[in-house]
């Protein structure tokens, strides 16, 4: 028994190892990556694992990312989590719902110090996207949620611009 407890363990720790995980990043981080000089074009959602809208609409993001695997489009999911929870709700929701992108943890709490500096027009609310491509002058803020058929047009008409 205590064999069979341990093999079982020893294998959900590999599992974990696998799964997916988040970057804790700063302010500092997003500003990098919003300001990126290069034909990429950034889709960022913000959004938490507490927030029922966000969780919702995870999966439209996941759609987008597997869509456009062979363009210069990056997903970037950017969790707005509490960091003293990253461990018991950040990581177990990424191990299950895993994602073509790339997960981040903004560890930065206070958020009326930053939000202005991703959109003016961000009160914020959660979920909300930004998609930005700086080659192409593209910096569009989207203070909603998403099917996966409304982002991906969403996302052709914004590239398209």
């Amino acid at each position: 028994m205590r064999k069979s407890l341990f093999i079982l363990t020893l294998m959900l720790s590999f599992a974990m190892a696998q799964a997916q995980q988040a970057e804790i990043i700063k302010l500092a981080d997003l500003e990098r990556i919003i300001k990126s000089d290069n034909d990429t074009t950034y889709v960022i959602n913000f959004w938490a694992t507490w927030c029922v809208p966000c969780v919702k609409e995870f999966p439209s993001f996941q759609a987008l990312a597997k869509k456009h695997t062979n363009e210069k489009v990056k997903v970037l999911m950017m969790s707005l989590d509490f960091k003293k929870g990253y461990q018991q709700t950040l990581v177990p929701f990424i191990a299950k719902h895993p994602i073509n992108g790339n997960v981040y943890l903004l560890d930065e709490p206070d958020y009326n110090s930053w939000i202005n500096k991703v959109s003016n027009e961000w009160q914020g609310e959660i979920p909300v996207t930004l998609m930005v491509n700086n080659a192409k002058k593209i910096y569009t803020f989207f203070n909603r949620d998403f099917t996966p058929s409304a982002l991906e047009e969403s996302y052709i008409k914004t590239i398209k611009k």
